[in-house]
């Protein structure tokens, strides 16, 4: 058997990440998580060795480089919730920007020279049209999305100076979980629409739904969730890429459906046969009323096609994850 590529993956530990370092097994890769578990999970770590470390500790990162000797990084760490990052966005730029600094610093001064980048539509802020486009300005409107495109704006300079290649991948909403049941969605406190619709399911505690007064068709908040394990495909993809000599790109990685919460929220009495307990409430500042991918680059530049993103099949690998949860908790 061939030896595995080993490739460095920052925040493996967490929700995506722990399903892409699974898929990036089954391709034959090797990923070695780095995290601090300060949001991940030790026993999502399943595919590869872990080593515990802050992603701003660079003297750690680039003695991790030099000993395993990684082909490229996938760069997860980060904190990820933009209601959060209003009330504390300098928790928000020493992990997401001074952290990718202290990984970008130990690539370059290892020789590491490959990166894909876990980005997010927050860089776009408001959209001036749909499907959004790569081609959009880019104009955040939270700390969150401020610190991400600080960082593709830095994955930039080092290109340029230092020919570290990136690949950019802005996620729009990540959902569902392992259908396999290995891994899935566990956060604290859980800031996502579907698991929280799945609690109030379990628990009979009414879901707020946060305005149903936008300008869509039922009033509220319309969103485009892709399934986490195609979202993994697309890092296994992009990789590739890189290593095979590509030049730095960005794509937007979404389903292009337009779901609302009054979707989710019907799909998931579907599919649980059981009631979503919800209420109204005010809508929270700087929710845009939609936000839609047009992923035709992702298509061209990684032969990307999601597979398991259609809403049904996101909410019965979410819930399959939530009930096994539940009964583990309970036992």
């Amino acid at each position: 058997m061939p030896d595995l590529i080993p490739v460095l993956v920052t925040g493996g530990a967490g929700y995506v990440g722990s399903h892409v370092c699974k898929a990036l097994r089954q391709n034959g890769i090797l990923p070695l998580t780095y995290d601090d578990l300060s949001t991940g999970h030790e026993q999502a770590v399943q595919w590869g060795p872990f080593i515990c470390g802050d992603i701003a500790d660079g003297n750690k990162l680039e003695k991790v480089c030099r000993e395993y000797k990684p082909r490229a990084v996938l760069h997860f760490a980060a904190r990820a919730y933009i209601g959060e990052s209003m009330g504390m966005p300098a928790e928000y730029y020493r992990t997401n920007v001074l952290g990718s600094f202290s990984l970008l610093e130990a690539m370059k001064n290892t020789g590491v020279k490959h990166i894909v980048f876990s980005s997010t539509c927050a860089t776009y802020g408001i959209p001036e049209t749909q499907p959004i486009t790569e081609e959009q300005p880019q104009n955040p409107i939270n700390p969150y999305g401020n610190t991400k495109l600080a960082v593709e704006k830095m994955l930039s300079d080092f290109d340029d100076a230092y020919g570290i290649k990136s690949a950019v991948l802005r996620y729009f909403n990540a959902a569902g979980a392992d259908p396999e049941g290995d891994i899935g969605e566990d956060h604290d406190p859980e800031p996502h629409l579907i698991p929280n619709v799945l609690t109030a399911i379990s628990n009979r505690t009414p879901l707020t739904i946060h305005g149903a007064d936008y300008p869509t068709p039922d009033g509220t908040c319309i969103r485009d969730y892709v399934h986490v394990c195609d979202l993994a495909t697309a890092h296994v993809s992009a990789l590739r890429e890189l290593l095979g000599g590509c030049d730095s790109f960005a794509c937007n990685l979404g389903a292009e459906k337009e779901v609302s919460i009054r979707n989710i929220v019907a799909m998931a009495e579907r599919v649980t046969g059981k009631s979503v307990p919800h209420e109204i409430g005010p809508r929270r500042s700087g929710d845009p009323a939609r936000l839609v991918a047009n992923a035709a680059r992702a298509r061209e530049l990684l032969g990307w096609t999601p597979t398991q993103s259609d809403i049904e099949t996101i909410l019965k690998t979410a819930w399959a994850w939530h009930c096994r949860q539940q009964a583990k908790h309970a036992a």
